[in-house]
């Protein structure tokens, strides 16, 4: 099952005049394990929305992967664009500035998305009183840990009105805000809905969250770092940003970026 009509490996833009509803952007580096899961739950969701599959293009941002996630995506005719910067918020931007729809969403590749996805987004999107939102996760499996750094981040997501899972907005409000921040190496798509939410707010609109169509995440930190590893890295990050400042970065690049998979 492919996810469009056929395979495109696009290094650029693309020529056309029907423009899809949505750009579905999924950032990727070395996820060949991951990615054909979150694609075939896209599959799924596409199928389902009532617009029609052709209304939602998939474009893979290839983070310098070493391993087969641009071939993958390429043969199930996603749009592959290759960004050699390696940050998370580089690979979303990167993304998104081939992206041909109205509507911008971004999910990454450890995550299953529901089959109702898009109709919900849709339908918030054609309302004024967003600015974009949210679906919000739940974990794919749980565990007394997992559930501590899942509740731990409750009051934060009831507090800002923010969430996790597909991140979505519409095309001109991703570019008035400036995208992704590519400066940073985590907390990136915090400070891009802090962006969101303050440009909603000079209109009289707000941040919506999803919640009937939550997208699954993975475990994969807690399957290799233990069940408890969350909450020691809550309580490094802090020490490190009040008193070793510099140590945050190396931190960041530890945990999210030289990892092997």
């Amino acid at each position: 099952m492919t996810i469009g009509s056929e395979s495109s490996d696009v290094r650029g833009g693309e020529s056309g005049d029907n423009l899809p509803r949505f750009s579905v952007v999924i950032p990727a580096f070395n996820e060949e394990s991951y990615l054909p899961r979150l694609l075939d739950t896209l599959e799924v969701a596409r199928e389902r929305y009532a617009g029609g599959p052709g209304d939602i293009e998939v474009i893979v941002a290839d983070n310098t992967s070493t391993d087969c996630t641009s071939e993958i995506a390429s043969s199930r005719g996603c749009r592959v664009v290759r960004v050699e910067k390696r940050a998370i918020a580089a690979a979303r931007n990167g993304g998104a500035r081939v992206a041909r729809g109205q509507v911008l969403a971004f999910v990454d590749a450890d995550t299953l998305v529901h089959p109702d996805t898009f109709n919900a987004i849709d339908q918030a999107m054609r309302s004024p009183k967003y600015v974009g939102g949210a679906t919000g996760v739940q974990m794919e499996r749980m565990s007394p840990g997992i559930a501590a750094a899942y509740v731990m981040l409750i009051p934060l997501v009831w507090l800002t009105g923010m969430d996790t899972g597909v991140v979505f907005c519409r095309r001109e409000d991703f570019e008035a805000v400036g995208g992704y921040n590519e400066s940073r190496l985590f907390a990136e798509d915090v400070e891009f809905l802090l962006g969101l939410r303050k440009l909603g707010r000079r209109r009289g609109q707000k941040l919506v969250r999803l919640k009937p169509v939550k997208a699954i995440t993975s475990t994969r930190k807690f399957d290799k770092h233990g069940e408890w590893h969350y909450l020691r890295m809550v309580i490094l990050g802090l020490f490190c940003i009040l008193f070793r400042p510099s140590a945050v970065e190396r931190m960041a690049r530890a945990y999210w970026y030289d990892e092997p998979r």
